[in-house]
């Protein structure tokens, strides 16, 4: 692959938002991440055929799917595209977050894997986590409701 190609795909990742791109060209492939090797590992998305039924709530936080006027007060941070949710940045890692810790504004709060793209999603309010929506793994929706900041 040509140098100023690969030069062109690092100025457009540094351009958007994405994490990380992965391009086949021909018998030729180049993988451009933004965050090293210690991210996730790709994992193939997992399709459901009906909604994942509730779990218990686990140690103060509220997990599955909840309706929005159930929901406990503060901030919300929503899934801004549709994928699947990871809560720390490899597997067997601490999580970015967890029940009443604090988060600044601009803290990554999950990662959010969308068609191979590893994206990370921050927090937009600083304050405590009240609750954690979502379990690690799980498919999400554009607008779901992630975690909740108060």
């Amino acid at each position: 692959m040509d140098i100023r190609k690969v030069k062109k795909l690092i100025e457009l990742l540094e351009e958007s938002g994405i994490a990380e791109i992965e391009i086949h060209e021909g018998e030729e492939s180049v993988r451009i991440s933004r965050y090293g090797s210690n991210m996730p590992a790709a994992q193939p998305v997992q399709y459901i055929s009906a909604p994942a039924a509730a779990a218990a709530p686990i140690a103060g936080a509220v997990v599955g799917e909840i309706a929005e006027d159930a929901m406990p007060s503060g901030h919300i941070v929503r899934s801004p595209m549709v994928g699947t949710y990871y809560s720390s940045p490899s597997p067997g890692a601490k999580p970015f977050i967890s029940v009443g810790d604090t988060v600044s504004d601009g803290d990554t709060v999950c990662i959010i894997e969308a068609m191979k793209i590893l994206n990370q999603i921050e927090a937009e309010v600083s304050g405590k986590v009240k609750a954690i929506l979502v379990d690690n793994g799980q498919p999400v929706e554009f607008g779901q409701p992630l975690v909740i900041v108060e």
